[in-house]
């Protein structure tokens, strides 16, 4: 405890300097994704169509992202004039004009559906391309910040939902047109304050696509549709119970915690959270839907985050615009629809309720293995697209002296083939720490200490400390091992 303790009070000015202007970035997102859940996602008004005003929704914005995608060599960068964002913004309120005009009792049945469907469609681009001018803006500060900024900024949406819940029609009416305005007029002021050195560049070098990241999005997308109609009240993705719990919990962590928070060890913790959420399905009669939807909600949104960490961290160490990337992730909120279209297809063949649980949390949990082990793996993220940010601590900025350091380490590491703790350890002492502090950074004994560093010395072959740091060719302060 009292070394948690440490750690919190530990760079409590730097932790001040990663919220320094985060109150534009909170309002921006916050609004949009209230906006959302309010329009399509958990609708406050009652509208009349033919089929899922969602899908029509996801659809259209799908269909925005991949143009900005495929025309983004002439688009960026997106904010340097306001243009994109007027249309952001006109098309997310016409959509919430249409459909509270389709709400309205005073429209025959067949013109209110046709301008809820409209409204959908002009809400689905309107937020397809809010959410392509956010990343643009957000790829601007640095990784620790972006995290920070988007679980606040999410967790500021669930608030926003909440006390907009229970308002009768005008005063939601009044929120759906103010909501996107208010969001789009609080991403200008975020891009107004960046230093003009920091804004985004109109160069677009060539890129190959980290198609794996996509596939691995692709699949947790679909396995989520698979069960987002049958998730249990408070769980789901737009502004929901489950959404404010793990977002909460990330931003504590990363903000308290920013030297020893471990994205590697996030990275890898959806595959636990929705192979157990979908085990649990076929036993819902006995424990009910709670526990199970929770997990498959939590481990959707996890993989949400990691991801856009990801492809921020991509296209910083590639000198790419995040554009095209942020609008290839959202096209992938297509796979959700079809995950749900093929659950309503399967009940539709006369498939038993347990028998269809069944079959679908087996082939999720095969999927799952699948995309987590064989298609995404930590090496090639770090080699090909020059990933750093699954290290303990990666997503706190280092200075070029730490990262050609961190090079040598892990060359050295590969090179002599040492364990994940010898690594960590070597890690610690290349940043001229010495044996205690090593200690009790790690929570490990003194016996095991000693026994992980001769092994160290035994396979780099060398003698002692002295001509370990000679190896790694740090001059940082010694002391006793």
């Amino acid at each position: 405890m009292g070394k948690l303790l440490a750690d919190i009070r530990k760079g409590r000015e730097d932790r001040a300097l990663y919220l320094a202007g985060i109150l534009p970035y909170l309002f921006a997102l916050g609004c949009a994704r209230a906006w959302v859940t309010l329009a399509v996602a958990a609708p406050a008004l009652a509208l009349p169509a033919p089929f899922d005003l969602h899908d029509v929704f996801d659809y259209a914005m799908a269909l925005a992202s991949i143009v900005v995608a495929v025309a983004a060599r002439r688009l960026v960068p997106l904010n340097a004039t306001g243009a994109v964002r007027a249309v952001s913004a006109g098309a997310m309120a016409a959509a919430s004009l249409a459909l509270i005009a389709a709400g309205e009792a005073a429209f025959p049945g067949g013109a209110a559906a046709v301008l809820a469907v409209v409204g959908a469609a002009l809400g689905g681009i309107g937020f397809g391309l809010f959410l392509v001018l956010w990343a643009e803006v957000l790829s601007c500060i640095s990784l620790i910040r972006i995290f920070l900024y988007t679980t606040a900024s999410q967790l500021a949406a669930v608030v926003f939902v909440f006390f907009c819940d229970g308002l009768d029609g005008l005063r939601v009416a009044c929120a759906m047109v103010a909501l996107p305005v208010a969001a789009v007029l609080c991403l200008r002021a975020a891009f107004q304050a960046l230093p003009a050195a920091d804004r985004p560049s109109p160069v677009m070098p060539r890129l190959t696509y980290p198609w794996k990241i996509f596939v691995l999005l692709a699949l947790y997308s679909f396995a989520y549709g698979l069960r987002q109609h049958q998730l249990a009240a408070g769980a789901g993705m737009h502004s929901s119970a489950s959404t404010a719990l793990i977002m909460a919990v990330l931003f504590a962590s990363a903000y308290f915690f920013s030297a020893r928070f471990n994205v590697g060890a996030l990275y890898r913790s959806p595959l636990v959270l929705i192979v157990c959420g979908f085990l649990l399905v076929p036993v819902e009669g006995f424990l009910g839907t709670a526990a199970s939807s929770y997990l498959i909600s939590m481990s959707y949104s996890l993989v949400g985050i990691i991801v856009a960490l990801l492809l921020y961290d991509i296209s910083k160490r590639l000198g790419v615009t995040v554009v095209v990337f942020a609008a290839i992730k959202g096209a992938e909120q297509v796979f959700v629809i079809w995950g749900k279209d093929v659950a309503e297809t399967m009940g539709a063949l006369g498939l038993a309720a347990g028998a269809q649980d069944t079959v679908i949390a087996v082939a999720v949990v095969a999927m799952m293995l699948a995309a987590t082990l064989i298609l995404l793996s930590e090496r090639e993220l770090a080699s090909k697209w020059g990933v750093r940010i699954l290290d303990i601590g990666g997503l706190v900025e280092k200075t070029p002296e730490e990262e050609r350091r961190e090079a040598h380490v892990a060359e050295l590491a590969e090179r002599f083939r040492l364990t994940p703790r010898e690594t960590e350890i070597l890690h610690l002492i290349a940043q001229g720490k010495n044996g205690p502090a090593i200690r009790g950074e790690l929570f490990i004994a003194e016996g095991t200490f000693k026994a992980h560093t001769s092994h160290i010395y035994e396979k780099c072959g060398v003698p002692n400390r002295r001509a370990l740091v000679a190896l790694l060719g740090a001059d940082g302060p010694g002391g006793r091992l």
